[in-house]
């Protein structure tokens, strides 16, 4: 996402070779139909770190770019390959899966600490900026924090009656959490509906656990939507279950449609949020999560409020285009067109 909005905001400026990992270029629907962007096919083989090297170092000297950039554990061999081809990198980190929710595995470690010593590297968090510095020991010239940004929509009106609507947009894997989410909505008078927008690997056991929970009637799973953006009108209040984040986009969005947030602790949450809110991130327990969005369902007036604290913190310190100059620089700055 957060590159479709770089590259849309620049237009012709930057041409692009986008390289998918996993073969989904369905983010491309993101992309303004007008822009300069490929899409090269380069079949890397799980467990073959040899001959992805070479693929990469090859597919490196065919596309000859300007500057290279990584995201995150995925796209190691790739910087692992720039180190022979020597174009300028730029490797964004954005957080961790599932084996690395708890602890940094030392393999993962070297690696990185090896690999991007030369590179640019830009990470969205302060959680990820120590990490970077403190364990991969990466030079702190090299390490830059920009902050995610996002566009400001104007203000919804929540002024409607019947029951109040808590909803989460998020990726359906084990990272975050919704079974968290569930399991601490079944502890809540059944007053309120759930909104769980995004889909993924766990949607069926998802729902299959709402079912066994007594909450599927007050449970809706929208699928994925191409703009998700739209559905923070809907909500009263923003729910996180994660085990794993670092600076979540939805939650900028949510502050920005002047919603409060019940959340767990996990990466910059509780930084980003206002201060009247962070007394609702909470330990990644079912209960405490509860806790946080029966207090803030039962008083609509501190949620209101506490909804246009975050609206106020995002407008003051989230502004996209601040974080489109910051990458701009990091790049390399945009040519005269």
């Amino acid at each position: 996402m957060r590159f479709a909005a770089l590259a849309n905001r620049f237009g012709p400026a930057w041409r692009h070779a986008v390289l998918a990992m996993d073969g989904n270029t369905a983010c491309r629907e993101r992309l303004d139909p007008g822009l300069d962007v490929t899409f090269p096919a380069v079949a890397l083989r799980k467990g073959d770190t040899l001959g992805n090297l070479r693929r990469c170092r090859r597919a490196l000297l065919e596309l000859q770019p300007d500057v290279l950039v990584t995201y995150n554990w995925g796209a190691i061999e790739w910087a692992m390959a720039n180190l022979l081809a020597g174009r300028k990198h730029v490797h964004i980190e954005d957080g961790f899966g599932p084996e690395e929710r708890a602890r940094q595995l030392p393999r993962r470690v070297w690696t990185r600490r090896l690999v991007l010593r030369r590179a640019t590297v830009a990470v969205p968090s302060r959680t990820l900026e120590r990490i970077a510095l403190k364990i991969w020991r990466l030079p702190p010239a090299r390490v830059h924090f920009i902050p995610n940004g996002i566009p400001l929509p104007p203000l919804p009106s929540r002024e409607r009656g019947g029951e109040p609507v808590i909803g989460t947009v998020a990726a359906l894997r084990g990272e975050k959490n919704l079974v968290r989410l569930l399991e601490a909505f079944a502890l809540l008078p059944p007053l309120a509906r759930l909104v769980i927008v995004g889909d993924g690997p766990e949607r069926t056991a998802l729902a299959a656990l709402a079912a066994r929970l007594g909450i599927a009637d007050r449970t809706d799973f929208t699928g994925h939507l191409s703009a998700p953006q739209a559905t923070y009108r809907d909500f009263d209040l923003f729910a996180l279950s994660s085990d794993t984040e670092q600076m979540p986009l939805t939650v900028l969005e949510a502050m920005a449609s002047g919603l409060a947030a019940a959340a767990t602790d996990v990466g910059d949450v509780a930084a980003m949020l206002a201060a009247e809110n962070r007394p609702f991130v909470v330990a990644r327990d079912a209960a405490a999560l509860a806790g946080a969005m029966a207090a803030l369902l039962a008083d609509p007036a501190r949620r209101g409020a506490i909804g246009s604290a975050n609206r106020a913190r995002v407008e003051r310190e989230y502004g996209e285009e601040k974080m489109f100059q910051a990458y701009a620089a990091l790049f390399g700055g945009v040519p005269a067109i």
